[in-house]
């Protein structure tokens, strides 16, 4: 795939300072500004001001030139895969010196980060972020799921999370951006009673790897889903197993073997299958 566009000097060289940390090889044909080769593509600046843009899938740097604009919010969830463990979700707001300050990080989408480096790299996003984190025990859970499913109370979180940023005193900046898990009429159908919702989000797909405030936001997320999972290990002195696997059925039964039947609402999500599989609910 080829795209031109026609950009300004300054454009033109904002755009390569915001790809830092994605090239990969850098050279300056005749006639060019740079010469830049990304994991994705490779793009040519000429000092006519034409930028050709060639690679396989341009999806990711239409998103850098058109939608990387500072200040952003962004905001993701974590935890709906795992039968045991909170929900938790995450909003950050992130201004263009937060992003100077935080783009030497690499942050991506929490999934693709081990949770040894999650838990630094949270450090640093708090220190140079606005955020706010929901955590939805699982008493509480279960008890909302009941009438509310999960899309539903995604819903919810997404727009508190957002809406406790503006109750801290935070101006929402005109692009705030959710990891699509819905689509945007859904969304606002869910929200509908809410007292206060927050309004002009953009929603698209893999936004994680796309837009900073929702990687920091997905991270920050995922480390807040940590150290509750260490309180609960702590509490239980019982070493939990993340996901929904055949190995979550296991550990599942050993826990209510050891707790009882009655406590195990307390660190899983009732509805998910794998509460069918022990033997001892039958």
């Amino acid at each position: 795939m080829t795209e031109t566009k026609k950009m300004t000097k300054e454009e033109i060289f904002q755009l390569k300072e915001r790809m830092k940390p994605f090239i990969s090889e850098e050279s300056k044909p005749n006639y060019t500004y740079y010469q830049i080769k990304c994991e994705q593509c490779t793009i040519t600046a000429y000092t006519s001001g034409k930028v050709v843009f060639q690679g396989k899938d341009l999806e990711f740097m239409q998103k850098e030139k058109k939608e990387q604009v500072f200040p952003q919010a962004g905001s993701d969830e974590v935890g709906t895969g795992d039968y045991f463990g909170p929900v938790v979700v995450a909003s950050c707001i992130l201004t263009q010196e937060d992003e100077q300050a935080l783009r030497s990080l690499k942050i991506q989408d929490s999934k693709q980060i081990n949770d040894t480096n999650i838990r630094k790299i949270a450090k640093i996003i708090k220190e140079h972020s606005k955020y706010s984190i929901l955590i939805l025990n699982n008493q509480k859970y279960n008890v909302v799921h009941q009438t509310h499913n999960m899309v539903d109370i995604k819903c919810k979180l997404h727009n508190q999370a957002y809406v406790n940023l503006v109750h801290k005193g935070y101006e929402l900046p005109k692009q705030i951006v959710i990891d699509q898990f819905v689509q945007e009429k859904s969304y606002y159908r869910y929200l509908q009673k809410e007292k206060e919702v927050i309004r002009g989000i953009h929603f698209e797909t893999k936004a994680e790897n796309k837009y900073l405030a929702v990687a920091a936001a997905s991270i920050l997320a995922r480390n807040a889903f940590l150290e509750y999972w260490d309180k609960m290990e702590e509490h239980y002195h019982f070493t939990f197993q993340k996901g929904a696997g055949s190995n979550v059925d296991i550990c599942a039964k050993e826990f209510v073997q050891q707790f009882g039947k009655e406590e195990l609402g307390k660190v899983a999500k009732l509805h998910f299958k794998n509460t069918e599989k022990i033997e001892l609910f039958k």
